[in-house]
């Protein structure tokens, strides 16, 4: 079975906060940052490197502020 990895991508000025890519990452790899963006929120980041690209994320979120790349491990 391939392996992959993932990058994970965040319009952190787009992003209003709402958790749902949070919420639905089976690896744990988004958190909310301690910090807000230009319209006031608290926004989604990469907390640790164990995205395997599934983009459940990107799917989930409803303003398109994620976005996955996914590369194929040898």
């Amino acid at each position: 079975m391939a392996k992959f990895k993932g990058q994970v991508v965040i319009d952190i000025e787009n992003c209003k906060g709402c958790e749902l890519c949070v919420a639905t990452c089976a690896q744990e790899s988004l958190g909310l940052s301690k910090t807000i963006n230009k319209k006031g929120y608290r926004y989604a980041i990469v907390v640790n490197e164990d995205c395997n690209g599934c983009a459940n994320c990107s799917t989930m979120c409803p303003d398109a502020a994620i976005t996955v790349f996914k590369k194929k491990l040898d």
